[in-house]
């Protein structure tokens, strides 16, 4: 079909080609408009779409350079669509700036662009500090690694002996070297007291080492490092907490308490109601009773897709966008599927299914075990992860009250189901399933 023949539903919907240094603009298809990045030239760009009468404008989300013209739009009230660039393919051979925005133009114009989403402005406001908090998590991370290598240099063993360098007990021992201290008497008194009770002479054997100066001044500088990271990650905390709080509104005479909580981890922000204000935000809601879901897991959830899910018609478009679900491809009458690619709150619940590997008493955990001995791991590790993903859209959009119905249940479950499924091949064999000698004995008592 010819594009001349496809109706116009919008002739004056425009698009904009985002780019570090130019935005092409055309409405309809018409001849492009280029203007520059700076804060001037958007605001032009905007009383230019206005004089013109644009209502609707879509762009493509190109690294970070479509997010202030996003804003600009966004606050004069201009419909603003973000669209893969996956819809937006122009034939090849005919790849530049003008005739991409024009391109794109002629397609929004005739409805054939889908929008993406984007989170609200104070979501995408948590969004930031949650995100360069994780990248201070990563930094720090680092940070350890060099503390270990640095003692490693030095033949000091300290790492593999406790749980962890950064600990209380870590911490005051590395002070402690870097000091100018080198008896390991000493340096174990340090340590917590279980520590001394349990690992007295391991600890004292990992800490004779050489003492290489050049290696000390590497363990200062990692040391440093790692407690400026801590402090900007705190610092991250304090603008969360008045993000959150901002977002929850003033506190409400007689509202419900929320119940008691999860541990949220190591990593976990400082915040002290850290769950009040989660519990408040999610509409008085504790997510919390949902596996593997704590309050640091739903605020960065909340950071990633928002409260309001019904952009998401089901629970299977939900998981759809997570990357969870796999992609359908289909060729005449040659169907397949297609892998899709996890974004970040996808990856977030396939993290949060993993927590449920070594469960005793959740029925979510044995689901995995068995998935995995059937498919492996990966894939059991994605279907657990849409599964989480369905329990907190319905929870989020339905309202549903979850129950932990236990592993036992759960294996009784996967019984009853392959009894079923023997009967039925059975019946299909002509065959009669007779009850064990065991089941008739217990009939009868």
């Amino acid at each position: 079909m010819s594009s001349a023949s496809l109706s116009v539903l919008d002739p004056l919907a425009a698009f904009v080609d985002v780019g570090s240094e130019h935005m092409h603009v055309s409405i309809a298809g018409g001849p492009p408009e280029v203007f520059g990045t700076f804060t001037t030239e958007l605001h032009r760009l905007r009383d230019w779409l206005k004089a013109q009468s644009v209502k609707s404008v879509a762009m493509e989300a190109t690294g970070v350079y479509w997010l202030p013209l996003y804003g600009v739009l966004e606050a004069a009230g201009l419909e603003v669509r973000m669209v893969n660039g996956k819809q937006t393919r122009n034939l090849p051979g005919r790849k530049t700036d003008m005739k991409d925005c024009q391109w794109g133009a002629t397609l929004h114009a005739h409805g054939l662009l889908q929008a993406g989403f984007v989170p609200s402005a104070d979501v995408r406001r948590l969004q930031d500090y949650l995100r360069l908090r994780a990248d201070h998590l990563t930094s720090a991370a680092a940070c350890v690694q060099h503390q270990q290598k640095a003692l490693e240099r030095m033949n000091i063993k300290l790492h593999d002996v406790i749980s962890s360098l950064v600990s209380e007990s870590g911490q005051r021992v590395i002070a402690a070297i870097l000091s100018g201290e080198r008896d390991a008497e000493r340096l174990l008194a340090l340590c917590d007291v279980r520590i001394q009770k349990k690992k007295a002479e391991r600890v004292k054997e990992s800490l004779r080492g050489t003492w290489a100066r050049e290696h000390l001044f590497a363990l200062r500088q990692a040391v440093e490092n790692w407690q400026h990271y801590q402090r900007q990650i705190m610092a991250c905390d304090q603008q969360i907490e008045e993000v959150l709080r901002e977002m929850s509104g003033p506190e409400e005479p007689g509202a419900p308490l929320p119940p008691a909580t999860k541990r949220g981890g190591i990593n976990a922000p400082q915040i002290d109601d850290l769950h009040r204000l989660v519990f408040k935000l999610c509409g008085s809601k504790d997510l919390t009773v949902l596996p593997a879901h704590t309050d640091y897991s739903l605020l960065q959830l909340i950071g990633e897709v928002g409260l309001d899910l019904s952009a998401w018609p089901s629970e299977k478009h939900f998981t759809a966008w997570l990357g969870l679900a796999p992609g359908s491809h289909q060729s005449g009458k040659r169907k397949g599927s297609v892998r899709r690619k996890r974004n970040r709150p996808g990856r977030l619940f396939c993290m949060m299914a993993r927590s449920l590997v070594q469960s005793k008493n959740i029925a979510l955990g044995g689901f995995y075990r068995r998935m995995a001995g059937r498919r492996g791991g990966l894939v059991a590790n994605i279907a657990l992860a849409r599964k989480l993903a369905s329990l907190f859209w319905r929870v989020m959009v339905k309202g549903l009250s979850y129950a932990e119905a236990g592993l036992k249940a759960y294996e009784e479950q996967v019984l009853e189901t392959k009894r079923r499924a023997l009967c039925r091949l059975a019946k299909q064999l002509g065959r009669v399933v007779l009850p064990s000698l065991a089941e008739f004995q217990a009939a009868d008592t």
